[in-house]
């Protein structure tokens, strides 16, 4: 879904006609492609791409974006994959590969089926489509990690807690659920941001918060970073907001849930199924 995404934004930031693209397969250092945006034939679906071969497996080899004049005469690649290129009828192509870890992810290809070479302009909006799916291929790992490293959702009831080992599973949970909320304000894409705050109700005891309560999410974020034992100042760090703006969110909340201190707010939003 990411590598369909970013090659729409792909053609539209760079004014390239012909976007493809695809993910290193697991297991295999290969590059699959995937999927297509814009080309005329069916010729570069599936292809496999290697490190070091053609212009996408120099630029997995190097990781590093790499960009040619006229494809099918360069002599800075080798030439393995030269018929589909030129069954599709390009020539000016370039290849950014997505970096998460410092592991070569995936390739971002953008191409003309003209020979010219293509300006700083062009290959720095592509640079900045392929650091847009890092950071969501990054954040969607860092969700399942908060995720595995927090357990099985809670249980409801006030005997769920008071099991062997209940105390230390609450605080992970905790400081997951905190952390989650922290990072859905990085991600651009909607739908990813959406994915991630679903995973992150997974942590809470009710599927719909209760009551006649409703906070706003950032008064959640903020709650959950102070349920995790965060300061203002840590909370705001966390959620790029700044220590000012956190207050003002938490005195919110309070007035809401009818709590006098932040640890009773905290209490409340429990309660009310806001927070795990």
């Amino acid at each position: 879904m990411e590598i369909r995404g970013a090659l729409a934004r792909l053609r539209r930031a760079t004014g390239l006609p012909v976007a493809f693209g695809g993910l290193v397969e697991p297991g295999r250092r290969h590059v699959r492609i995937s999927e297509l945006s814009g080309t005329a034939t069916p010729a570069l679906s599936s292809l496999a791409v290697t490190p070091g071969n053609g212009l996408g497996g120099k630029a997995v080899a190097l990781a590093r974006p790499c960009a040619v004049t006229d494809y099918s005469v360069s002599r800075q690649i080798s030439h393995e994959y030269d018929v589909p290129v030129a069954a599709e009828g390009l020539r000016a192509v370039v290849a950014v590969p997505v970096v998460v870890r410092r592991r070569v992810r995936a390739v971002l290809y953008g191409a003309l089926r003209t020979a010219r070479p293509l300006g700083d302009r062009t290959l720095g909006e592509a640079v900045q489509v392929a650091r847009d799916v890092e950071q969501a291929l990054l954040v969607r790992e860092e969700a399942a990690e908060l995720l595995a490293a927090a357990g099985p959702a809670p249980r409801t009831g006030a005997e769920s807690w008071r099991e062997p080992g209940a105390g230390a599973e609450r605080e992970r949970v905790r400081e997951a659920h905190a952390a989650l909320r922290a990072l859905a304000p990085r991600i651009a894409d909607p739908a990813l941001r959406a994915e991630l705050l679903d995973a992150c109700a997974l942590l809470t005891p009710r599927e719909t918060p209760s009551g006649a309560v409703r906070l706003a999410p950032r008064e959640v974020d903020v709650l959950a970073c102070v349920a995790a034992g965060a300061t203002n100042g840590a909370a705001a760090g966390r959620l790029g907001l700044t220590a000012e703006t956190v207050k003002a969110y938490l005195r919110s909340a309070m007035r809401k849930l009818g709590a006098r201190t932040r640890g009773e707010a905290v209490v409340a939003a429990r309660r009310a199924g806001w927070l795990p």
